[in-house]
């Protein structure tokens, strides 16, 4: 069997520990250059992953914005933008969404089986659904990535798919950036839920790099060998 992807969680949030406001309107916690980083980040990977909440509630497109660097990945033979990969377990998922609409790259949603039918009937004519299971275990739906190809999987939020992939231990690099903002509300979401995770006080994890991108700040966390072996 193929190796799983090397697994790269990719995350903004506040002082606080939020990836946004509660309010609808999106909040933004980075900046162009920091933007422009993770661009670079999604044109080096194989796919990118976000839960279904965060198809609904950010409705992102998912693609690589740089001109330069989708020829550069045409040139290589690869889709001008990653493959496209969404979880859900209760399958409220619009086809219009721009995560189905935007850009010619792959898409595939990994769906609980009790709505396997239902998600088919929905979601056939824009993406791949595939039968996670009775239960979607992020584990297994990295294994099939890799079965198909998948060498870099970009992770992208939200805070239920970072907790699943950081305390099942599969993430190899954490890229967190820091805003110089405080959202002070408990109805947000946090960068990470309640969870049993491998790193603790006496699993510390390897802080790779600190850096300064204008007024936000980039930790870079080595969670797993496979980092040091890039």
């Amino acid at each position: 069997m193929p190796d799983r992807p090397y697994v790269l969680l990719s995350c903004g949030m506040s002082i606080d520990g939020y990836l946004g406001s509660a309010a609808p309107r999106r909040l933004e916690l980075s900046n162009d250059a920091d933007f422009d980083r993770v661009d670079a980040v999604r044109a080096s990977s194989d796919a990118i992953l976000v839960g279904a909440a965060t198809v609904r509630i950010d409705n992102p497109r998912l693609l690589v914005r740089s001109q330069e660097r989708r020829d550069a990945r045409a040139a290589r033979g690869l889709p001008p933008s990653p493959m496209k990969v969404t979880v859900t377990e209760r399958m409220e998922l619009d086809s219009g969404a721009d995560f189905f609409t935007a850009g010619d790259s792959e898409k595939l949603v990994y769906c609980a089986t009790p709505r396997v039918v239902e998600a088919r009937s929905r979601l056939g004519t824009v993406a791949t659904v595939v039968d996670g299971g009775r239960t979607v275990k992020m584990r297994r739906l990295t294994e099939d990535l890799g079965e198909r190809g998948v060498g870099q999987l970009m992770v992208e939020g939200g805070g239920t798919v970072h907790t699943q992939f950081l305390a099942d231990d599969l993430v190899d690099e954490l890229q967190l950036v820091v805003a110089p903002v405080f959202v002070g509300d408990s109805r947000a979401t946090r960068f990470v839920s309640d969870g049993h995770f491998p790193w603790n006080p006496g699993r510390r994890a390897k802080l790779a790099e600190v850096r300064q991108i204008g007024d936000v700040v980039l930790l870079r966390y080595a969670l797993s060998a496979r980092f040091e072996a890039r």
